[in-house]
């Protein structure tokens, strides 16, 4: 999947969904979720706190 593609599913643009991707902008909580919610596993997970998706 291409950043466009993913930008598109999270509603930013490709630059943002890149400043994410290299962490130079922390993702916020709203689009954490959606993240979370495309890939089907949990928030905590994605933040690295548990290791149960």
């Amino acid at each position: 999947m291409t950043q466009t593609q993913m930008a598109k599913i999270l509603h930013c643009s490709q630059r943002v969904y890149s400043d994410y991707e290299r962490g130079e902008l922390d993702i916020p909580s709203d689009v954490l979720i959606r993240l979370a919610d495309f890939h089907n596993v949990s928030v905590d997970y994605l933040l690295g706190r548990v290791d149960e998706k």
